[in-house]
């Protein structure tokens, strides 16, 4: 009979598989019901049946309630906005205008362990920052219409410290959105997460527990400012933090690039063969006393003086030393008269690469002046106030795939705090330095601008209307800059070489095309009673599904639904005479799919010949025969949706 839930369009019921999972390894942990058995599970955590309770753990009011949301399916759908989006055909990058994490759960099984990095600026919780509501229901009250949605966008509540529950909000909206975001991380991936004083010691302890403390890497320093501000009343902040987890231990070393500012060091004052060098002391930091076998005289070459440190040591052996002023490795100075030797290091024996640190100065990476000036060249001015300079995310995607990187690979990049969209222009731009080919999701809640900012006079209704014009602009640039450089690329047939890549295909988040979602149980009926009345409904409410809704939109819904990512294409299979039949791919997944509201039997019969075919149709469209035909044939091929 199953439940209701069978018989729903929902995405991937991540505590349903968490449960089998834990059912597989350990099966006699439940009853003979397939039930958990808690008891049992208690005397696994405590084989002593130890009566303590207490111990170390981080808990907040909701804590509970948000792991469960964070894992509960989705019966939301994502619809392709071909109007907003750039150069769609050229490209697999993708801006989604919906609440976060119903599109995080809409993505999670198709993108599930796909992504390299993932980088959120979320809002700080500094009193004056949205917390972005959770209540994305379409059982009772549609989330659109509770939240508040209008022609605008979707108004947000501030999250005031006069709040009894201020922090536990805040924990509430991270926490439940890193635990489905982990899901979408690769082994080899990692998490930056930007922030400031107000929560950094919340947010690095929920983190502990998603991601596990031994995958912290790192807290990171930025240093936002140029100088400090008087306006604050004790402290002025001229930091913020960028907190870095990995998904695994895969993660094992992280490199960045030299700078030129680290070469820049490096010189060749003696005209040495071996080209340019620095210098470092070959006096040691211990004494005398301590390494005496470290203190003997040696001889400047220049002036033939014995020279011996009036109370070091040496880093290095006698021996060491011999060979290594054989090689001409020391340097006495210009004229030869410094009192004591520096040992050369050359720059062509160094490795490309550098461990990285955890100070960023705005020198490297830029400032949140500088963020704001981005966008006022892009969008306008006093359009978005303080955005991350892309400076600073180009940095920490760099960083990122320096690890196991591989050309051949898909290198997707998350923000699923797009805001102003710096990471997207951040990825355009590192793609078109390096002729790469990174690719981008950004998510940005429709947010309501205030109708007397600059934004609104501007022309934005929407936050996420600034995060798309923004990334358009970009590539209206970078086309520009192109044309430019390689005027035969768009004079001589060639333009599609020269934008591939540059656009991005955006979509929003929408309820579900099929009714059967708003169905409420009856609680005083049994649990088959409900599944007959659902069935009732649906053939009542989507009797006229097709006709009534778009096709392309429906079958988006059931392709995320069945774990297809959105970079999908379909094409109409010839061979089909009697019903309309597409083959659908998104380079991994594959399936025919038919939305007609009837299945001929000439389909039937086709499938009994070609059952290694995955099959997907509306439930509706079949008969009871047809059906079992199809079940026949194909087993777990076939869905009826």
């Amino acid at each position: 009979m199953g439940n209701i839930n069978d018989y729903m369009p929902l995405s991937n019921d991540w505590n349903k598989e968490r449960l089998e999972t834990l059912k597989k390894l350990f099966p006699d942990l439940f009853t003979n019901e397939g039930k958990l058995n808690i008891n049992e599970l208690k005397k696994v955590v405590d084989p002593e049946s130890i009566s303590e309770t207490e111990r170390y753990e981080f808990r907040w009011f909701g804590k509970s309630a948000a792991k469960r949301k964070a894992f509960s399916p989705s019966n939301a759908t994502l619809v392709f906005d071909e109007k907003r989006s750039v150069n769609p055909t050229e490209t697999d990058n993708l801006i989604i205008e919906g609440e976060n994490l119903e599109v995080l759960k809409l993505l999670s099984t198709a993108y599930r362990e796909k992504v390299k990095c993932i980088y959120i600026d979320p809002p700080y919780n500094t009193g004056k920052d949205f917390v972005y509501s959770d209540n994305y229901s379409q059982d009772k009250k549609a989330y659109w219409e509770d939240a508040g949605v209008t022609e605008e966008g979707l108004k947000i509540d501030t999250n005031t410290e006069t709040d009894g529950r201020y922090h536990s909000n805040w924990l509430n909206m991270m926490y439940s959105r890193l635990l489905i975001a982990r899901q979408l991380l690769r082994e080899d991936g990692v998490i930056f997460i930007s922030i400031d004083d107000n929560e950094v010691h919340h947010l690095r302890k929920i983190c502990d527990e998603i991601f596990g403390e031994e995958n912290f890497i790192s807290d990171i320093i930025w240093e936002k400012r140029y100088g400090r501000s008087n306006d604050a009343r004790l402290m002025a902040s001229v930091i913020d933090h960028i907190i870095l987890y990995r998904k695994s231990e895969e993660v094992q070393i992280l490199r960045e690039p030299r700078s030129e500012e680290n070469n820049g060091i490096y010189s060749n004052p003696d005209n040495d063969p071996r080209g340019n060098w620095t210098s470092v002391s070959f006096a040691s930091q211990r004494t005398k006393d301590q390494r005496p076998n470290l203190a003997y005289k040696i001889t400047n070459p220049f002036t033939y003086e014995e020279v011996e440190h009036p109370t070091n040591a040496w880093k290095f052996s006698k021996e060491k030393y011999d060979e290594l002023s054989a090689d001409n490795r020391f340097y006495w100075g210009k004229d030869g008269t410094q009192k004591f030797p520096r040992i050369k290091r050359f720059l062509s024996e160094l490795p490309e690469d550098l461990v990285p640190v955890n100070l960023w100065k705005f020198q490297d990476v830029g400032t949140g002046d500088e963020g704001t000036k981005e966008v006022n060249e892009l969008v306008g001015k006093d359009i978005f106030s303080y955005p991350k300079p892309s400076r600073l995310i180009k940095r920490i995607i760099n960083l990122a795939l320096a690890h196991n990187f591989d050309e051949s690979e898909e290198n997707i990049i998350l923000d699923f705090f797009g805001g102003s969209g710096s990471t997207g222009q951040a990825v355009f731009e590192l793609n078109k330095e390096d002729d790469g080919n990174r690719k981008f999701i950004l998510v940005q809640i429709p947010e309501a601008i205030d109708n007397k900012s600059e934004a609104f006079r501007a022309g934005y209704k929407k936050i996420s209307d600034i995060t798309i014009e923004r990334n358009k602009r970009v590539v209206e640039r970078i086309i520009e800059e192109k044309k430019k450089e390689q005027p035969d690329l768009f004079t001589n047939g060639h333009k599609e070489d020269a934008i591939k890549g540059l656009g991005f295909k955006v979509f929003k988040l929408v309820k579900s095309n099929f009714p059967r979602v708003e169905f409420a149980p009856d609680p005083e009926k049994t649990t088959e009673e409900n599944i007959e009345l659902l069935k009732k409904y649906i053939r009542d409410k989507e009797a006229q599904l097709i006709t009534a809704f778009n096709r392309d939109e429906l079958v988006t819904e059931i392709l995320i639904k069945n774990g297809f990512t959105l970079n999908y294409t379909l094409t109409k299979q010839a061979e089909f005479k009697k019903n309309e039949i597409f083959f659908a791919t998104d380079g991994e997944k594959e399936t025919l799919i038919c939305l007609d509201i009837s299945i001929d039997m000439e389909t039937v019969e086709y499938f009994k010949k070609h059952n290694t075919q995955k099959f997907i149709c509306l439930e509706r469209a079949l008969d009871t025969t047809k059906k079992w035909n199809l079940k026949h044939y194909l087993a777990d091929k076939f869905t009826a949706f």
